[in-house]
């Protein structure tokens, strides 16, 4: 079983990657349609696509909150790179950058993932209390991702919502 890992980057980042036995150009289509990002993100129960490079999330919040986020792309390069920011309260922000790089057969991608959260260490502290820490989550949803490109189905069900992939 290969191991998804994890390390902090800075004092605001999180970065996670997996290696997912797909060619980079589907694994890259899979992930750029952002309605795909429900089948695999542990808070993320819809999306809905309102342009080319802005999407709405309707997401489950710590303790039930339910919020809006409004996601919009900041970088694309196909099969390489795809930056994209996520607001869900005024003035706070979420940064992810996801990059895909193709294996030395072209039939492996690996996918590693940098999040940095707004109000850095103290934006991580305050999640983690709320049960949504960064250190799990991230790595978490790049399993579910692997689970779902390579089986079709998930079963990695920590960081997620209760019941949302039972």
């Amino acid at each position: 079983m290969r191991r998804t890992s994890w390390r902090p980057r800075a004092h605001d980042a999180v970065e996670a990657k997996v290696t997912i036995r797909r060619p980079v150009g589907e694994v890259f289509t899979f992930y750029r349609d952002f309605r795909n990002l429900s089948r695999f993100l542990g808070d993320v129960m819809a999306v809905e696509q309102v342009g080319p490079a802005e999407s709405r999330w309707r997401i489950q919040g710590p303790l039930g909150v339910r919020l809006t986020s409004t996601m919009r792309v900041t970088e694309e390069r196909s099969n390489e790179v795809i930056g994209y920011q996520t607001r869900s309260l005024p003035g706070l922000r979420t940064y992810w950058t996801v990059h895909f790089t193709s294996g030395p057969t072209g039939d492996e991608t690996e996918v590693r993932e940098v999040m940095r959260t707004p109000l850095g260490r103290l934006g991580h502290r305050v999640l983690a209390l709320l049960g949504k820490p960064p250190a799990g989550e991230v790595p978490a949803n790049l399993r579910r991702l692997r689970e779902v490109l390579e089986t079709g189905r998930v079963t990695t069900l920590d960081h997620a919502v209760a019941g949302k992939f039972s």
